[in-house]
């Protein structure tokens, strides 16, 4: 079936907002955890027990959402995640006690997973009206909507918004969004066919994808908690510009997934994929050898563009499976992915506990020449 412009520019545009919304309900919440944290009284380390709610509700959600998707298709799943997604959010604002908090993120992981599978589904399903890949900018309005969230949580608290206020404001706004766009998104999934198995063991192109998202999300994951820490106590620049390096990273990460679409028509997926993997190698390297302020900027630039690209792509090229539906497809990549995304920092900690976070940086590094290599190993159509 052949699209005009048009029709294909309303669905981008409809699944772009469910990317925007995602995003700018998750950085709403991350910009109050503080405030939070205060008001139920927890200490650091009774925050980082509490906070692992939200991952096990994601991690809970990975098998149902594929299945979610695979049974009734990512349109009313979408539709019914991203409103549990919203309107769990003022919830979060609301709770009294530690045991309401988890629970809250339990249900906030699970709506969040539920939502990022069946909206990168539907963003499958427009880069076959395409014909070529645009998932990466996808992801690029995900960050500029972390970005936006950031921002307006920043303004709300200067204003002395609660949170339970800032958070209504965002979920109300979310449905908003839900309730204009849901109607515009794909009502059938591409590549997905009645003779499809909705579970069955993924092929080793899959796994393949699986272990460079592993990989990459672990440098991910290590960049978002720990290079903070990496400029305070190796880099040491002036109190004020202890963040730079973080906001280095995220920069050109965000900038690196609106020219990532490009690049993988222009080169292809594998050739991308392997470019990153040398990019997040070479910056973290650079960042180790180097430890001054100039080159470890330099480096966690490199860093937030080798690791741009490298999910979306993954995604992308786990939704044209032969074997599964694209949603359990995805649920499978995605499930060893977050993993290195969960468990990759606390391990860095460990490491750099028992050596120092240069040698801990230096094993990431060695996780971005992983990706490479797998690249190289694994087929893409």
């Amino acid at each position: 079936m052949s699209y005009s412009l048009p029709v294909r520019r309303v669905r981008r545009i409809a699944v772009s907002s469910f990317f925007f919304l995602a995003g700018l309900c998750f950085s709403s919440w991350a910009s109050r955890i503080p405030d939070i944290q205060l008001k139920l009284h927890l200490d650091n380390a009774a925050l980082g027990a509490v906070l692992l709610g939200l991952p096990s509700g994601l991690l809970t959600s990975l098998p149902l959402a594929g299945w979610l998707v695979a049974k009734f298709g990512s349109r009313p799943v979408a539709t019914m995640a991203a409103l549990l997604y919203a309107v769990t959010l003022p919830a979060l604002g609301l709770v009294t006690a530690v045991w309401q908090l988890v629970a809250c993120l339990f249900i906030f992981g699970m709506g969040g997973n539920m939502l990022n599978i069946s909206m990168n589904t539907q963003a499958i399903g427009t880069e076959s009206l395409y014909g070529r890949t645009i998932m990466a900018s996808y992801h690029g309005i995900w960050s500029l909507a972390g970005f936006s969230g950031a921002a307006i949580g920043t303004l709300l608290i200067s204003l002395g918004w609660l949170p339970y206020q800032h958070f209504l404001l965002i979920s109300s706004l979310a449905v908003l969004i839900v309730l204009v766009a849901s109607r515009q998104l794909i009502r059938s999934d591409s590549n997905s066919q009645g003779d499809q198995p909705i579970f069955a063991r993924p092929d080793r192109s899959l796994i393949n994808l699986g272990i460079i998202a592993f990989c990459s999300m672990i440098c991910e994951g290590a960049m978002f908690d720990w290079s903070g820490v990496y400029f305070f106590k190796v880099i040491q620049p002036p109190k004020e510009l202890v963040a730079a390096g973080y906001t280095a990273f995220m920069a050109s990460m965000a900038s690196g997934r609106f020219l990532g679409d490009w690049l993988a028509t222009k080169w292809g997926i594998k050739t991308i994929l392997q470019a990153s993997g040398l990019l997040t190698a070479s910056g973290l390297l650079i960042a180790i050898l180097f430890p001054f302020f100039i080159p470890a900027i330099a480096g966690f630039l490199l860093v937030g563009a080798g690791v741009s690209s490298v999910v979306p792509l993954v995604y992308s090229a786990a939704g044209r499976s032969k074997i599964l539906s694209p949603g359990v497809a995805l649920a499978a990549v995605s499930t060893i992915g977050y993993l290195g995304f969960l468990f990759g920092p606390p391990c860095i900690g460990f490491i750099a506990q028992a050596f120092n976070l240069r040698v801990s940086f230096g094993l990431i590094a060695i996780l971005g020449s992983v990706i490479v290599v797998m690249a190289a190993k694994t087929k893409f159509d």
